[in-house]
């Protein structure tokens, strides 16, 4: 008996390997596949993020929009189409988000110190400055994601992370006063409100980490979107007075809706989602290139020497940190 048996538990041992290989390899392929949609969503988001600031700026410039105006709208018409999405495909955690009493708490604060501040004060620092500028800013959110993860682990910072908050204060300080502090560049208030975006783009990434795996980017991006258009509306009232729109003001209002909103908080969230914070804000610094791009053959900007070099200098200490 025992000589058939050692046969039997070698073989039962074996198998085990065997199962435990393959659960091993498919977990793998499922990691990969997850980076791999990670990487590909949070670039692809970054990069329509960047055509939301030249199309914010097109409707700045030839058709004088107001600021909350179409903060206000943006957030209705793409919370709307998030909606739309969410009833057609998921709305059974729809409904468990809004009644989960704790994870609805979560999503009042991305709402707030998130969606809502990150979206007012970058059109208002696109408005003030230029696209380029006010996205190369926003990319700072990364040092606050930093220092948050520095705190929230009991350490202190690592030696590369300390040049790479050298290198964000060098390019903000570039961008700020072109490399001479006798002029500024851009208004101090445009810096000033660059900064705020930098730290609700922050919180954006941060607040919604936890209810994110349980509900999907559709669902908290949506939810947060359409409960913060709503908000804005009961003061901006957008209704009254709109500004007049020719059919190529109609187009730049669709572009910021449709592609710089809806498709790219839908993709960054996702990117989160997959990646982490951290990671997604370094991916996500393909934002600026498209604003600078777009910014240029679209409304002609002209940038200087002392403006690449800051944002060279920032995206450099986005990789560095990360």
């Amino acid at each position: 008996m025992c000589d058939l048996a050692q046969p039997c538990d070698a073989l039962t041992g074996e198998a085990s390997a065997s199962v435990e290989t393959d659960r091993r390899i498919r977990m793998r392929a499922m990691g990969d596949r997850r980076l791999v949609r990670g990487v590909l969503a949070t670039l692809a988001g970054g990069s329509f993020w960047g055509l939301s600031g030249t199309s914010a700026s097109f409707l700045f410039a030839f058709y004088k929009v107001d600021t909350a105006w179409l903060t206000c709208v943006r957030q209705v018409l793409a919370g709307l189409l998030f909606l739309v999405v969410i009833l057609v495909r998921d709305r059974r955690r729809l409904i468990e988000l809004w009644t989960t009493k704790r994870d609805r708490r979560v999503l009042y604060a991305f709402t707030l110190c998130g969606l809502l501040l990150n979206q007012f004060f970058y059109l208002w620092t696109v408005r003030i400055t230029n696209p380029g500028t006010a996205t190369v800013l926003q990319c700072l959110s990364l040092v606050f994601i930093m220092a948050f993860a520095c705190v929230a682990a009991h350490r202190r910072p690592k030696r590369r992370e300390i040049a790479g908050l050298a290198l964000a204060f060098g390019g903000t300080f570039l961008i700020a006063t072109g490399g001479s502090l006798d002029s500024m560049s851009i208004p101090p208030e445009g810096l000033v409100l660059g900064l705020v975006t930098a730290l609700s783009a922050a919180s954006m990434a941060i607040i919604p980490v936890r209810i994110l795996p349980k509900y999907g980017s559709s669902i908290v991006t949506g939810s947060g979107m359409l409960c913060s258009g709503v908000v804005t509306s009961a003061f901006v009232q957008p209704w009254r007075d709109p500004p007049v729109l020719d059919p190529l003001g109609w187009q730049a209002l669709a572009v910021l809706v449709v592609v710089g909103s809806f498709l790219a908080y839908f993709l960054y969230m996702q990117g989160v989602t997959d990646l982490g914070s951290v990671r997604a804000s370094l991916l996500g610094t393909v934002e600026p290139v498209s604003a600078t791009v777009t910014s240029a053959i679209v409304l002609g900007t002209v940038f200087a020497p002392t403006d690449i070099a800051g944002f060279v200098l920032i995206i450099a200490m986005v990789f560095l940190t990360v």
